[in-house]
């Protein structure tokens, strides 16, 4: 059975089956069965009817977005969940925001549809997932665009002041110089939505504020995109502390994932869980579960995930 490629020229072909054909790779396995390229079309070495339907479905999905994006991994590894788990609504079309060089963002799971969705319709949003799912950078990439728009006057990103396993007391410096290499995905978050140029003037004038969770003590945030990130190293104290600070006009996005505690305090429950069980059925305030499938790193990351949860 043989899927042909029609109004499509040589580099578009070229991206859709990857250097050295490692998209075909890809593609084999994700359908169990060989695929070969020749004379402008994919072969799918399979008599599964319905195998090549969705396989025909997928490509129409992968044809249409090839030459405007970089047919890699994530897109196809997100596009074939997508397809075969039946969710017809295209969210990849939507443009959240746009990279300083002028790259589009879009989302690439559902669940990262429905995160975009949750904080354009509430004040407060938890989104609760593993590492790779994306929650940092959407948080920061809608923040900034918030802030382009002219609805916030202010971006605020905090984390607490957990180590993962080292010590943050040999670090040189005060505590914000301590906890600033912690910081670094959402400094290169920044970076690649504004350049570097643009980040440090912001953060010069206080338009953007990267700090720890301590410094927020005793401030109401208005008009402000508020992001807490690692949140599962929050207690409940810092957790409430936090979520008080929310001010008239502005957005809160609490990330974090609880299989990845670090707090050290014996008998003490994370704030992120304390507040997931006590808020579930606040209205205006949104949750939003990712999980393995929504992992858009290298596709071995879902893989260790899944291991070292077991």
């Amino acid at each position: 059975m043989e899927y042909r490629f029609t109004d499509l020229d040589h580099e578009d072909i070229k991206n859709i089956i990857g250097v050295n054909d490692t998209n075909i790779n890809l593609l084999e396995d994700l359908y169990g069965c060989g695929i070969v390229y020749r004379d402008n079309c994919f072969k799918l070495l399979s008599d599964d009817t319905k195998l090549f339907r969705q396989f025909s479905r997928h490509m129409d999905y992968l044809v249409s977005h090839c030459k405007e994006e970089l047919i890699d991994y994530d897109l196809i590894k997100q596009s074939f969940i997508l397809i075969n788990e039946s969710r017809q609504e295209d969210f990849s079309d939507h443009i959240i925001a746009y990279s300083n060089s002028g790259k589009p963002f879009r989302c690439k799971t559902a669940n990262q549809s429905e995160f975009v969705k949750k904080v354009k319709s509430d004040d407060l949003v938890f989104c609760v997932g593993p590492a790779g799912t994306g929650k940092t950078f959407l948080a920061v990439m809608l923040a900034v665009d918030y802030l382009k728009r002219g609805e916030v006057n202010k971006i605020v990103i905090t984390r607490p002041a957990v180590e993962a396993g080292e010590s943050l007391g040999f670090l040189p410096g005060d505590l914000k110089e301590k906890i600033d290499p912690y910081l670094m995905p959402i400094y290169d978050a920044l970076d690649s939505l504004l350049g570097s140029e643009q980040k440090d003037k912001l953060i010069e004038k206080g338009i953007i504020e990267v700090m720890p969770l301590a410094y927020m003590r005793g401030r109401t945030l208005s008009e402000s995109f508020i992001i807490l990130d690692e949140a599962q190293n929050t207690t409940d104290k810092q957790m409430l502390m936090l979520l008080t600070r929310l001010g008239f006009h502005s957005k809160m996005v609490v990330n974090g994932d609880i299989t990845q505690i670090d707090l050290n305090i014996a008998n003490k429950k994370s704030g992120l869980v304390i507040a997931r069980e006590k808020l579930k059925d606040v209205k205006k305030i949104g949750f939003v579960e990712f999980t393995n499938s929504d992992v858009v790193r290298n596709p071995l990351v879902q893989t260790i995930i899944e291991k070292f949860t077991l």
